[in-house]
């Protein structure tokens, strides 16, 4: 399960193996009483921080799982978020850990046995959250989250919104490269590796590689992914901020494969290279960052 079964985690403080792709709506996207909650929680100083935001989310978490027996969802939803400012505005990415679980929750028990499942969370547990989240969708009729989760690797449609120069890697105190986009609400971890571009570039972008897979491809699995991707960015406010966090990720790559990690350029040369009738450069191009990857998300299985 992707969000409520964490990969991994130690008393270090290292993230989980994710990477996450997040869309900030701005304030005035949120409903009155919500634009006064957000406006109040950016302003308080006991909300969690960037630097240390996905460790508390992943910790809580963790410490639902290890009850006995496990709670799968949060009883409540979170009141927390990702926050991001550009001048005046603020941008806002509501954690949604609750709704978050549910969905996780759902998919995990729809792709393994009951018997198998049991093992993981007791069926009277399930049974439990399983009616909860049937009551919230009777009240509830939009799913949409704003975070989305990866175990283990970066799926390639998700690079297709963004453009390398809208990189942010840091790899420590001496090492930055930023863009006007990724400045960050606060103090950044140590290491991390970023892309944040807006919601207008990001549909545009999207809206080009279709056209460039369906001229030259026609129906593949990755059409489908990006498509997903495409309808997932159409159900929000058209002035949002799109962000891809590499998240715990960086943890499984060096200092050099993070600076050579060029998945977003690659990508777009790969897409550009189809639509010039230069296939031997895109199928260059996406190999490449097909093979990056594989080698990280074949770290999972390693002991």
């Amino acid at each position: 399960m992707r969000h409520i079964f964490p990969s991994t985690w130690h008393d270090s403080g290292v993230l989980p193996y994710a990477a996450y792709l997040r869309v900030y709506e701005p304030l005035t996207a949120f409903a009155p009483r919500d634009q006064e909650m957000w406006t109040g929680y950016a302003e308080s100083r006991d909300r969690p921080r960037r630097a240390h935001a996905l460790e508390v989310e992943h910790g809580e978490a963790v410490r639902r799982l290890m009850r006995v027996p496990p709670m799968p969802a949060p009883e409540q939803e979170s009141p927390n978020a990702y926050l991001r400012r550009l001048g005046d505005t603020l941008y806002v990415c509501p954690w949604q850990s609750r709704l978050r679980s549910w969905l996780a929750f759902t998919s995990f028990r729809g792709t393994m046995s009951l018997k198998l499942s049991d093992r993981f969370v007791p069926q009277t547990v399930a049974e439990r959250t399983a009616d909860a989240f049937d009551r919230f969708k009777r009240y509830e009729h939009s799913l949409r989250t704003n975070i989305r989760s990866s175990t283990w690797h970066v799926p390639t449609p998700w690079f297709v919104p963004f453009d390398s120069a809208e990189r942010w890697l840091v790899l420590g105190a001496e090492q930055t490269e930023s863009t006007e986009h990724s400045a960050p609400t606060t103090t950044a971890p140590p290491r991390n590796m970023l892309y944040v571009t807006s919601m207008a570039q990001a549909r545009r972008r999207v809206a080009r590689a279709l056209v460039v897979i369906r001229r030259h491809v026609g129906y593949v699995p990755t059409l489908g992914e990006v498509e997903d991707v495409g309808r997932w960015l159409e159900e929000f406010h058209p002035h949002s901020l799109v962000e891809l966090d590499y998240g715990g990720l960086v943890h499984l790559m060096s200092d050099e494969m993070l600076q050579n990690d060029q998945s977003v350029a690659e990508i777009a040369t790969a897409l550009g290279g189809l639509d010039n009738g230069q296939e031997e450069l895109a199928f260059a191009m996406y190999q490449r960052v097909i093979a990056r990857w594989r080698s990280v998300q074949a770290l999972q299985f390693a002991n």
